[in-house]
């Protein structure tokens, strides 16, 4: 057993070895003169750290070639749909942008991803274990979308376009195209991402009553959509002294339209709506500098802006059926301060605190109905330090809330308390590359606006009708979790979450109409068992002996990626059914340098999630990836077949009622996609720290923008 152990760790340490050399018995001394040196850095397609899981996505065209939503759905362990919300190994994500909270969730965070490019990203890191520096709102983990590049000492230019198009009843184009342009001198440096999404989609939807052994429908859909999405995203910063200041402003536009056709008992519809979103974000940073590196200091304001309308209207009637708009604002301040201590071996101190307000108005054909208010003021300490093996993170975050609003006929439930919110996570180390975890916090989730709008902003039939409910209360998360890690692939975790006051979409008839819209249930706990391996074609071909002798790169080889997850809901009075996660992904190196990559990912059906029944796999997609570097790795060139099968179809039930609700989309398609990084003449140029976000933790922690 012990010797069996043993190979499989000497196995995966001969897999992940980057770079090696073989030192000569005899070593001649030697004058040269360099006319160039090149430090190449490989990136890792996927890193595991102690708190988090890290995706790389501008390397990886498997990833990138669509929108942010539909290279999140790749990402093994990650749940993301219309329905069924998303979730990471179990946990409800927190989703930030850069290092900040985006605020909006549910449909509207999934229409804003679905607009944005997935070429504009850097990369994706999921933080399992957010301690007491994140916001305690985050929830059970943070999704942090990482948009931005390094700047140069020289101007630089990227282009990327990806066109695509669908053909499951009718051909539907799909094309997004960016630009980003970066540069620095002595005095400060500039970054300008814009771009746009314009895409084509359809979505056939069916609701059908199932009771006494007969079936009727109560409502059926088809619906054409398009999106349309403009975005920029601009950088300043000035060096002033040692200091620095970074001023940031983001701006994201969409105009979506929809054509539906809906038929049911006694009615036909043929209605077209329209959904615009202007999103503004505006963020001043000050970083005080010190001669000790590991000492910082940085304040921080935030403002954002977030105006939302949303019309349905017959098409033969010029009446509006909905007419609906919505405004947020956020004010945040907030500063941090951490300095290197000297306990045991080492260790660092951090502290902080944040001031934020939220404002948020709906209004209904010009009727305010929802006046919402929201104040958080937090403050919190961590502490970080290793003894011989053993790293340890202790921390506590105290917030107090002012939660008040009123809709247009009665006051909303007041939330005003104060919380303690602990964390404590323990890491033992085998050594540089396997490491075991323990890990503890406590976190609270407030309601999105989003969930708490009480107007309808998506499509609506005399059977079919959403709202939202303005009297959600927080809920309350003590997350627990066990992780063994090894060579940054490979890993082994299991975590549970004990949630109160959990708030989910729950869907009910009620005379025939199928009702959508958000409660609280009074407690839930969520397991979660992962496991991920990467497995060398080559062990097939020249057994474990000749793999280990070889020194390579990951990222060049041929591999399968093996993922697999369970997770059960555990509702209090409710029978559930636990449900399996798998996702395969296959590299090949072809002929000419072209890599071929293959990604499945399949849920299995018949688990409960929350409080609906998947009758069929809510994720069943073959997607096909080949790429090529060619101009000296200046252009990549990828050719690609998204859900090739044509396999997802989605189909739930809802817990205590006889719905069954299905929808297909058109989501197999097939494109190309192009990265092209203009050639400079400064090819030893020196890179500086990203002009948009700078990295707050030595070890590529969050950035702190």
């Amino acid at each position: 057993m012990k010797k069996n152990i043993l190979f499989t760790l000497m196995f995966l340490g001969g897999f992940f070895s980057i770079s090696a050399q073989n030192t000569p018995e005899k070593t001649v001394e030697k004058t040269t003169e360099l006319n160039e040196v090149a430090i190449i850095k490989t990136k890792k397609a996927i890193e595991q750290k102690a708190d988090r899981t890290i995706f790389n996505f501008a390397d990886q065209p498997s990833l990138n070639t669509g929108s942010v939503l539909e290279g999140i759905k790749k990402l093994p362990g990650l749940i993301a749909s219309d329905i069924a919300g998303m979730m990471y190994q179990g946990k409800q994500l927190d989703v930030f942008m850069d290092g900040r909270p985006l605020n909006i969730s549910t449909n509207e965070l999934n229409a804003f991803l679905e607009g944005m490019p997935a070429n504009a990203i850097e990369k994706i890191e999921i933080i399992t274990q957010p301690g007491a520096e994140f916001p305690a709102t985050s929830g059970g983990a943070i999704l942090n979308i990482i948009t931005n590049k390094n700047a140069k000492n020289y101007l630089s230019a990227t282009y990327t376009n990806s066109t695509s198009f669908t053909s499951y009843d009718d051909v539907r184009w799909r094309m997004n195209n960016s630009l980003l342009l970066s540069a620095k001198n002595k005095y400060f440096g500039w970054q300008l991402n814009l771009g746009q999404n314009y895409r084509e989609s359809a979505v056939w939807t069916s609701l059908e009553k199932q009771e006494n052994n007969t079936t009727s429908i109560l409502s059926t859909t088809d619906a054409d959509r398009v999106g349309r999405n403009n975005y920029i995203k601009s950088a300043l910063t000035f060096d002033i002294g040692k200091d620095r200041l970074l001023l940031n402003y983001d701006l994201t536009h969409n105009n979506n339209d929809s054509h539906t056709l809906g038929n049911g008992p006694d009615f036909s519809t043929n209605d077209a709506s329209v959904s615009t979103g202007l999103r503004q974000d505006a963020v001043v940073t000050y970083q005080k500098k010190f001669e000790n590196a590991a000492k910082k200091l940085e304040f921080k304001f935030n403002y954002n802006s977030n105006e939302n309308d949303f019309e349905l209207s017959p098409l033969a009637n010029s009446s509006s059926t909905l007419d609906n708009s919505s405004n947020q604002n956020l004010y945040n301040f907030k500063f941090d301060y951490s300095q290197p201590l000297k306990l045991s071996d080492e260790g660092k101190l951090s502290f902080g605190s944040l001031y934020e307000e939220l404002l948020f108005d709906a209004e209904s054909k010009g009727v305010k109905n929802l006046e919402y208010r929201r104040r958080t003021a937090a403050s919190y300490v961590e502490l970080q330090t290793r003894f011989d093996k053993v790293n340890f993170i202790v921390g506590g975050r105290a917030e107090d809330y002012d939660i008040t609003g009123n809709t247009d006929t009665a006051e909303l439930t007041a939330f005003e308390q104060f919380r303690f919110f602990p964390n404590a996570s323990a890491q033992y180390n085998f050594n540089k590359s396997i490491n075991f975890n323990l890990n503890y916090n406590k976190k609270i989730t407030l309601p999105s606006t989003s969930a708490l709008n009480p107007n309808n902003t998506n499509y609506q039939n005399p059977n079919i009708d959403y709202s939202g409910n303005p009297n959600l209360q927080p809920t309350i998360f003590n997350n627990y979790e066990v992780k063994l890690s090894a060579f940054d692939y490979a890993f082994i975790s299991y975590n549970v979450s004990s949630a109160k006051n959990q708030v989910i979409q729950r869907v009910t008839l009620n005379d025939d109409v199928v009702v959508n819209s958000n409660e609280n249930i009074p407690e839930i706990k969520i397991h979660n068992f992962s496991v991920g391996m990467p497995i060398p074609y080559m062990l097939f071909t020249k057994g474990l002996e000749e793999t280990m002798k070889m020194n390579v790169n990951p990222d060049t080889m041929n591999f399968l990626y093996v993922y697999a997850g369970y997770q059960y809901h555990e509702i209090p009075n409710v029978d559930t059914n636990g449900f399996w996660m798998f996702n395969f992904m296959s590299q090949i190196v072809l002929p000419k340098q072209i890599k071929f990559v293959a990604n499945y990912n399949y849920i299995v059906p018949k688990g409960n999630y929350f409080y609906f029944i998947a009758v069929k796999p809510f994720r069943n997609a073959l997607d096909l990836t080949f790429s090529k570097k060619l101009l000296k790795d200046k252009l990549t060139l990828s050719i690609y077949a998204d859900d090739v099968l044509n396999g997802n179809r989605n189909a739930f039930n809802s817990y205590e009622t006889p719905l069954l609700i299905s929808n297909k989309m058109d989501t197999r398609k097939f494109g190309f996609s192009l990265n092209y990084k203009i050639p400079t003449k400064n090819k030893l140029a020196k890179e500086n720290p990203n002009l948009l976000n700078k990295d707050k933790k030595e070890d590529g922690g969050i950035l702190n923008q």
